[in-house]
């Protein structure tokens, strides 16, 4: 296959999945989801296991923001490291936010076991390495860190690196025993039909442009000119969310990716393991499940759709100089590269909870490398709220923090 693409590698793969409506007609519910990717798909999917009549709407096809252009790397490591948060935030903060994110690559296991999902999870083991000699001190700390919290790693030497992986030019690392991977665009499809079948109702091409807000409820008014009349909003909008919050809470991120062509055979020895090292910015390596590398990074601190576009060309020869840098005996033909957006907050951690210029709404924000796994602990936070419950992350999670 010889096709290059500037659309993320995910959408070409799959294909149109579903189709569905927008929302002409008046609607009432007792929660409102905005935004359909891989946040929104789980925490509609915990909404309706809870028995809440849920309603979900996206401005574009579902699906289709950054959930498209995700390498949906599934880690329980922050982009900031272990010891690092704990001077931010102290040992208690940093353990439970790491412990969530681990706890939530189970779940993730359990969702699609629960809906029979075929969009390829497939438990990994995570490779942290040191790019540069003198990383490795504190990635040496760091690896203390995470074992005395109870974590399951192992300190590779580079000659243990080469040895097992045949990855050359690294000076050691942390081998965990927890991690994963998943085609999340197909993975949010098949949440959303699993509980459309339970009566999710699901509206993309509908966009919200204004909320009045009352004391029980908020009428939300659509691109459409229908209205919605629900209890609470929960607003998964990733970093679009920049254009409706006035803090300056989250820094917006250009970020590129290749992916090979299909050599199931030549690639089968890293099929059970994440990569990604300590450069800065870093990279992040990790196979398909029909048989591809994936190879991202190269990061950009601009977000500009133009600029960060015209760049592509030249980022993907610098991943593939990278690649071959760390890999020099195995073959790598591009097929496909992309860019996309993500954001980035000062201590790496996600803004979940509420913020006071929306009432009776909650914001789930599953920014940084991880977000998809910061996604699946907001399934249990506003599963919490929703009951009137208080959750132990919310602290550390919380806008003004």
């Amino acid at each position: 296959m010889d096709l290059k693409s500037n659309e993320p590698f995910w959408l070409i793969k799959n294909g149109l999945i579903q189709s569905f409506p927008s929302l002409m007609e008046n609607k009432t519910c007792d929660v409102l989801i905005v935004g359909g990717g891989i946040t929104g798909s789980l925490i509609a999917h915990q909404c309706i296991t809870n028995g809440y009549d849920t309603i979900l709407i996206d401005k574009r096809e579902i699906a289709n923001g950054s959930t498209s252009a995700t390498t949906s790397m599934l880690q329980y490591e922050i982009d900031i490291p272990l010891y690092k948060l704990s001077e931010i935030i102290g040992d208690e903060g940093a353990i439970a936010s790491f412990k969530a994110c681990s706890d939530a690559i189970d779940k993730i296991e359990n969702i699609t076991k629960q809906i029979h999902s075929k969009a390829g999870y497939k438990s990994k083991k995570s490779l942290y390495f040191a790019a540069r000699k003198k990383d490795v001190q504190w990635l040496q700390k760091e690896f203390e860190a995470r074992k005395n919290s109870g974590f399951s790693v192992k300190w590779l030497e580079a000659s243990d690196i080469f040895n097992q992986y045949r990855m050359d030019k690294t000076y050691g690392g942390i081998l965990s025993s927890k991690g994963a991977s998943i085609d999340a665009f197909q993975l949010v499809h098949e949440i959303l039909s699993y509980n459309q079948k339970k009566g999710l109702q699901i509206y993309d091409r509908t966009e919200l442009r204004k909320v009045k807000s009352g004391k029980l409820f908020n009428l939300v008014m659509l691109s459409t000119g229908a209205t919605i009349k629900a209890k609470k909003i929960i607003y998964c909008t990733g970093y679009e969310s920049s254009n409706m919050i006035k803090d300056n809470f989250v820094k917006l991120i250009s970020t590129y990716a290749i992916v090979s062509e299909a050599k199931p055979e030549l690639y089968k020895k890293y099929n059970d393991l994440l990569v990604w090292n300590t450069e800065d910015p870093y990279i992040y390596m990790r196979t398909t499940d029909d048989g591809r590398i994936l190879i991202g990074g190269e990061d950009e601190e601009f977000f500009d759709p133009e600029k960060r576009d015209n760049l592509i060309a030249n980022k993907a020869q610098k991943l593939l100089r990278s690649f071959q840098k760390y890999l020099p005996e195995t073959e790598f033909k591009c097929d496909f590269t992309w860019a996309g957006t993500f954001g980035v907050t000062k201590d790496g951690l996600p803004y979940i909870g509420e913020h006071k210029d929306y009432p009776n709404s909650y914001f789930v924000l599953g920014f940084g490398g991880n977000g998809i796994t910061f996604s699946v602990t907001g399934i249990e936070m506003v599963s919490f709220w929703l009951k009137g419950e208080k959750h132990k992350l919310t602290e550390w999670f919380k806008f003004g923090r």
